[in-house]
């Protein structure tokens, strides 16, 4: 067993460079000075903020205080700031729930007041509270929302918390190039302003980076780093995680002994911090080292105090790791049956949370071993099965993960490619038009001296360098035409050939689960007539269970086989180009006669299903050439996505809630526009600048592919040279507008 590296999340660490009991003798003496009560309140959250880096529980009672007492000299702006400190303690003790809720009056509060200044580090508390959580998408939506306002104010100290967090999401997501950028740009800022606790925090994160890269040497160096300047800046936190890990840098390099040294001292800080979940962690790190050096008893006495702290916090993930570590450290003795309940119990701890990683496939491994040597080999085939499902599931999104960064770095080479030849295209202009402009002086000049020979030589030379000019002009247009015609060409050719290839693929292993699947279905009826009546009374009962589950698994399988013949048949209509041909055709009528046929489809699905429709067609907006099988194809989309907004909506609304679609359309400008609203759920900003991705749905599995608005977007744009936008408010609904030229 291995513990997993630790990586600080920021949280405007920002301090003096002096020590940490000359800063908080300092902050006292300026509370007690404090000529007016606004004055206290701001001496007081200065003084919280130290003591974060110092004691959880401290802080906490101080920001209450403070809290309270901005209350009653009616000081709105110092109340939202102490219920920011509360938040950010909360979150920090893993109370959630809590520091949610802190937030959120902070945010009334600042709201109340029209304190926009504030918001940056609102922001960045949000960011943080969700960044513990490990909802990543959410922290980086907040931490990029106060990116903006902060360069605005040139805030160095909040642009470095921000840039920091975002490198932990890279971090997290194992994109080590971009979370090291992220992390360079934090660290300048932080020299900038001569911030000794940021320096600590980033150095420590990029040691994180290069252990897991397998940089020991550069690792082991930002480690120091960090602990140098977290005791420089009194920053006891950093001081625990950057030499923990340490200790994992010497893990990785077998020195064992000096690795448990590490290990205690950072759970001693732990506990002098009251952080009780990591401080357990560090115990159970330590027991481990001492079980790498064979001293099984000491280990054994070691992880059992880490298992009682674990218990008596009841957080799930700490429990699975000092239990899978007592399991392993019994198994490592061959003591089979004493090491089963504590893995068994790992487990069970974990509950309905199944956020499995590569330690999870060897503690599953472990578990199947335990079951073979106390012989309980059916338990010991399910656990190597689900190790061996576990391993190739990681393997699996691994392999998405590439293919993914794959096509993101194809579809950015086309993007340069694009962009490279319209700077050429533009080169080239600038030296035609400057060629030209030089040539006309010349002939000028010539025609000046040779002016004896006649206006009608002037009028002839002056013909003809016009018909050149436009010649080159008219050349320079068909190069352009052609260059974009070939850029597309090729994406799209190429977009085609791996949409194809990769449907390809999967068309051929999909054939074999569907079959597979029904020959295992059929085999399993046969165990259950036949050989199952041969199975010993004690053991039927298991039996049973584990047919059972089997035969669940099947038409599990079954079921996800079709959706994913589904998700192929969707690839290959996404990219199968349009052949139908334009033809005049009434707007107007096309587009009621899609509404009714979406409305009545879902009507024959769910009849308890109504929707008020409201239809305002210009006449105008008539007779458009376009092709009529393809933009019916988009209404359908839209109309499709605006009912299963509103009846979204409707389970969730309160009595009285009328679900309603409108459709209208107008002329304007040359062009016409058709706007499909709903007064459904809506949609985050996060989730709006996303919907025309391909494969991206917010709708549950198996109800969407996540290509209907990327086809649409295709269709409109490309094949009518129109656009597709989309304006929504969360709550209140969403209006998509489709413009065509006429």
């Amino acid at each position: 067993m291995k513990p997993s590296l630790f990586a600080i999340l920021f949280f405007l660490m920002a301090g003096p460079v002096s020590s940490q009991n000359d800063r908080l003798n300092e902050l006292n003496r300026q509370l007690m000075r404090a000529a007016t009560d606004t004055a206290r309140v701001n001496r007081s959250l200065d003084l919280a903020n130290e003591w974060f880096a110092i004691n959880y529980d401290s802080t906490l009672a101080l920001a209450q205080r403070t809290r309270d007492f901005a209350r009653r000299i009616a000081y709105p702006i110092g109340e939202a700031k102490a219920w920011m400190q509360v938040g950010r303690v909360q979150s920090f003790k893993g109370n959630y729930n809590e520091a949610y809720q802190a937030l959120h009056q902070a945010e009334v509060l600042f709201l109340s007041q029209n304190a926009k200044s504030s918001f940056g580090r609102l922001y960045l508390g949000y960011g943080v509270l969700y960044l513990k959580q490990n909802l990543l998408d959410s922290a980086a939506y907040y931490f990029n929302k106060a990116i903006p306002g902060a360069q605005g104010k040139n805030d160095g100290e909040l642009l470095t918390g921000l840039y920091a967090n975002l490198a932990v999401i890279y971090q997290r997501k194992t994109n080590y190039p971009l979370a090291l950028a992220n992390f360079q740009k934090g660290l300048q800022l932080a020299h900038r302003r001569n911030d000794l606790k940021n320096q600590a925090g980033i150095s420590l994160n990029i040691g994180t980076i290069l252990l897991a890269t397998g940089d020991s040497v550069r690792a082991e160096r930002n480690t120091l780093n960090a602990i140098r300047f977290a005791k420089q800046a009194g920053n006891r936190y950093i001081e625990m995680l950057a030499i923990a890990n340490l200790g994992e840098n010497y893990e990785a390099k077998k020195q064992y002994a000096r690795a448990y040294q590490l290990y205690l001292q950072a759970a001693e800080l732990a506990r002098q911090l009251g952080e009780n979940g990591t401080y357990a962690t560090h115990l159970m790190s330590a027991a481990w080292m001492l079980a790498e050096q064979k001293k099984y008893g000491p280990a054994e006495a070691l992880n059992r105090r880490s298992m009682a702290i674990a218990d008596s916090l009841q957080q799930p993930f700490v429990i699975y790791d000092v239990y899978t570590t007592m399991g392993s450290i019994l198994k490592e003795q061959g003591k089979y049956a004493l090491a089963l309940p504590y893995y068994e119990q790992a487990f069970r701890s974990l509950g309905s949370v199944k956020q499995y990683n590569q330690k999870s496939v060897i503690v599953y491994a472990n578990l199947a071993l335990c079951y073979e040597k106390t012989g309980q080999y059916l338990r010991a085939l399910r656990a190597f099965q689900r190790s061996a499902t576990l391993k190739d599931s990681l393997r699996s999104q691994e392999n998405i993960r590439k293919v993914t960064e794959q096509n993101l770095t194809f579809e950015f080479t086309k993007k340069q490619a694009v962009a490279k030849a319209r700077a050429q295209a533009a080169e080239a202009n600038s030296r035609i038009r400057q060629g030209a402009l030089g040539g006309g002086l010349i002939v000028a000049l010539l025609l000046m001296v040779l002016a004896f020979f006649g206006y009608r030589s002037k009028q002839r030379a002056n013909t003809l360098l016009h018909l050149q000019k436009e010649k080159i002009e008219q050349t320079l247009t068909q190069l352009k035409a052609t260059q974009n015609q070939l850029i597309q060409a090729e994406k799209m050719a190429s977009l085609g050939e791996l949409t194809a290839g990769i449907a390809h693929e999967i068309q051929n292993p999909l054939n074999f689960v569907n079959n597979f699947s029904d020959v295992s279905t059929e085999l399993v009826d046969e165990l259950k007539e036949g050989p199952f009546k041969q199975v010993p009374e004690s053991e039927q009962e298991y039996t049973a269970e584990l047919l059972c589950d089997l035969t669940r698994n099947l038409q599990k399988i079954t079921q996800h086989g079709r959706r994913a013949d589904s998700i192929v048949k969707g690839m290959l209509e996404h990219s199968r180009s349009s052949t139908g041909e334009r033809k005049t055709t009434d707007l107007n009528a096309l587009s009621e006669e899609y509404l009714k046929l979406a409305y009545h489809g879902l009507r024959a699905k769910d009849k308890n299903f109504n929707a008020e429709l409201a239809t305002h067609f210009d006449p105008q907006s008539g007779a458009v050439e376009v092709v009529p099988q393809d933009i019916g194809r988009v209404l359908l989309n839209l109309y499709n996505n605006a009912f299963y907004a509103v009846q979204e909506k409707r389970l969730i609304a309160a009595e009285g809630y009328q679900p309603m679609v409108t459709v209208s359309t107008h002329f304007n400008k040359g062009q016409v526009e058709i706007r499909v609203k709903d007064n459904g759920i809506g949609m985050p900003e996060s989730v709006k600048q996303k919907i025309f991705q391909p494969f991206f749905t917010t709708k549950p599995t198996g109800q969407g592919t996540g290509l209907g608005l990327s086809l649409s977007y295709d269709i409109v744009t490309k094949g009518h040279g129109g656009s597709l936008e989309v304006e929504t408010q969360p709550g209140e609904g969403t209006e998509m507008i489709v413009r065509l030229p006429s």
